[in-house]
């Protein structure tokens, strides 16, 4: 009797976990990555567009959830470039979303500053935050690394310091190297740290 009241206590957690992963509450490294689709979003030529994870073809798919009014996506902004030109012309896309409701961070703020900074990348707007609720998004910067069968590989920080000048470990970068090989990232998740993204509740 105590066996079974044992094994069904083991069950019973294995099937409701706390936690999804060790930083997020919703998705873990091994999930099928949520879909999306029909986002407004715009490009660095100023051409409107939409996300959809559908229309994704590469074989490595990097979400990062973004906010233009946050001064820590704001010191990470060229090294988010970077990490674009680094893969181009590899099977890589790199896809920025905000969910933020801040009129700074609204699709025609994104607009602007994606000219501003140059951002070579997608960049759309989300005020639904269903995108958000779908991958536990809690701050930004924050990255999801997804694989060609649409598996998390990677969620969590860039790197492991705000100060590009004290940077010592390359997480992203390193998940992104891996995951092109078929293989899986020595570290698969990070915790990330940046601005909070505020979600309202269904």
């Amino acid at each position: 009797m105590r066996k079974m009241f044992l094994s069904l206590a083991v069950l019973a957690l294995v099937a409701s976990p706390v936690f999804a992963g060790q930083f997020n509450k919703v998705v873990s490294v091994g999930d099928k990555a949520p879909a999306f689709s029909g986002i407004p979003a715009s490009t660095k030529t100023g051409g409107d567009t939409t996300l959809s994870l559908a229309d994704l073809k590469e074989d490595v798919v990097v979400l990062v959830f973004l906010a233009n009014h946050c001064p820590v996506v704001t010191a990470y902004d060229d090294r988010i470039v970077d990490i674009v030109n680094e893969f181009k012309g590899k099977s890589v896309k790199l896809v920025g979303v905000s969910v933020s409701e801040q009129e700074v961070d609204n699709l025609d703020a994104i607009k602007t500053y994606i000219k501003k900074k140059g951002l070579n990348y997608v960049y759309g707007s989300d005020l639904t935050q269903d995108i958000g609720r779908a991958y536990g998004a809690t701050n930004t910067p924050q990255f999801f690394v997804l694989d060609k069968d649409r598996v998390i590989q990677y969620l969590g920080a860039l790197d492991d310091n705000q100060n590009e000048t004290k940077v010592t470990k390359t997480y992203l970068k390193d998940a992104i190297n891996a995951v092109l090989k078929g293989d899986s990232p020595e570290v698969k998740e990070t915790q990330p740290k940046g601005c909070g993204i505020s979600i309202r509740k269904k």
